[in-house]
């Protein structure tokens, strides 16, 4: 019989993150490498874990993702954004609690576009009086 997989995409800023769940161990696997080998440095793990604390299922399932675009901190809220809403679809019960701790809405702050005849988004170019 085949395992059952669930899928979702999650976005912040521009990175997307591709997630399928499955039942498993609590093994997250990130572009083809662990969780820690892949964002190294960046404390990620509790935020990662998160939905999976809210909705009290902590080590019964297995993630695998594919993360591009964006920095390493969008991609971990992609990721978090992407577990969530896979975990919603696998469980329609679990939605309220998902939706509680705001993890199923998506960030929707990205950076402002530079405007022509500007330095940046809004900083403008000296001035000189004279």
């Amino acid at each position: 019989m085949a395992q059952e997989r669930f899928y979702a995409t999650g976005k912040r800023k521009t990175a997307v993150a591709r997630v399928w769940i499955t039942q498993g161990n609590g093994e997250i696997a990130v572009n083809k490498q662990s969780l820690g080998d892949y964002f190294g440095e960046i404390f990620c793990e509790p935020k990662v874990a998160r939905p999976f604390a809210v909705t009290e299922t902590t080590d019964k399932y297995n993630v695998v993702a594919t993360i591009k675009g964006g920095g390493k901190s969008a991609q971990v809220d992609a990721l978090v954004h992407g577990i969530s809403k896979a975990l919603q679809d696998m469980n329609s019960e679990m939605r309220i609690p998902l939706k509680r701790a705001g993890l199923l809405t998506r960030d929707p702050r990205c950076k402002e576009r530079k405007k022509y005849g500007q330095r940046g988004a809004r900083a403008r170019f000296q001035f000189s009086k004279r």
